[in-house]
């Protein structure tokens, strides 16, 4: 019953990423917000993780926290944000957010040795189509000719990383606390946001409430809440389960944009939002005959 809880409060809560970003875009630098954003998140669970008298990794350990923090928390969204900042349409760029799962399901299959039923990669297929529909309206509005080459690949780096970041979590770092894991992921998050506040140099805040809203539900919701789920489930369902919950957010985050920002929502979309769940709760299903022969991602 967690686990069911669990998966919709982080496909709710991550989904809000999209709209804090457009929120927070006018008034301040992205690279700063984000900087700002994941280093109080460490403070805060580093806080919380010595109240709970939680362990600190050290040695190699520590070393795989700050790698998948680094690469989930800190390439992942520096880069996505700069590529979108530099030209690749936010559409385009959320279209190659939804190639995630599938490239989680492959590097299981083929590095981990993981099975996979097939109802996962019809799920997985009807999942990414029904995103495909969703997302066509903005695409179709930023065009799909002019994308810069170098946004365009950092773009795809950004989503590499995030695989990474999501098939670390499973291995050797899977018994560490929840708590302590997130400050020190944070942590390299943090310190890839910092560098690249740094090289771009720009520093512009304007203080506006909204950006302060922005930045205390980035840091409340985000990193701390949509975060720690994000590893929980990552550890108890596998990171291919896990994923594909992420195809989820773009249709979510549509109609968020619909309600809060007047943004259209055809009939298209509709269907796609349609598509994208029916495709998720195949995948995430699992046969009672074969239970025990699940997937182990």
């Amino acid at each position: 019953m967690f686990g069911l809880f669990a998966s919709l409060a982080f496909v709710l809560i991550w989904s809000t990423g999209f709209i804090v970003a457009r929120a927070a875009a006018p008034h301040a630098a992205p690279e700063l917000v984000l900087a700002t954003r994941l280093t109080i998140s460490t403070l805060v669970l580093a806080g919380a993780a010595g109240m709970a008298r939680q362990r600190w990794p050290r040695g190699r350990q520590l070393r795989l926290h700050l790698m998948a923090g680094a690469m989930l928390h800190g390439l992942y969204l520096t880069i996505s944000w700069w590529a979108v900042s530099r030209g690749m349409p936010a559409g385009i760029m959320a279209l190659l957010g939804a190639t995630q799962p599938l490239m989680v399901a492959l590097t299981s299959v083929l590095l981990l040795g993981n099975r996979l039923p097939r109802r996962a990669w019809i799920g997985l297929a009807i999942a990414i189509a029904g995103v495909t529909c969703v997302l066509l309206p903005a695409i179709a509005r930023a065009g799909v000719g002019g994308i810069p080459v170098v946004p365009a690949v950092a773009g795809l780096i950004a989503i590499i990383a995030m695989t990474g970041g999501t098939l670390i979590q499973r291995g050797a770092l899977s018994g560490d606390p929840i708590l302590v894991s997130g400050a020190v992921q944070n942590l390299g998050g943090a310190l890839v946001a910092v560098a690249a506040a740094l090289v771009v140099g720009e520093w512009r805040w304007d203080g506006h409430p909204v950006l302060w809203l922005s930045l205390g539900w980035s840091v409340a919701g985000l990193s701390v809440g949509g975060l720690s789920l994000l590893v929980w489930l990552v550890r108890h369902q596998g990171p291919t389960r896990m994923s594909m919950l992420l195809l989820l957010v773009p249709p979510l985050a549509a109609v968020e944009a619909w309600a809060l920002f007047g943004e259209r929502l055809g009939v298209l979309q509709l269907i796609g939002f349609g598509l994208a769940l029916g495709g998720v709760l195949l995948g995430q299903s699992r046969p009672k005959r074969s239970s025990a022969s699940a997937e182990q991602a």
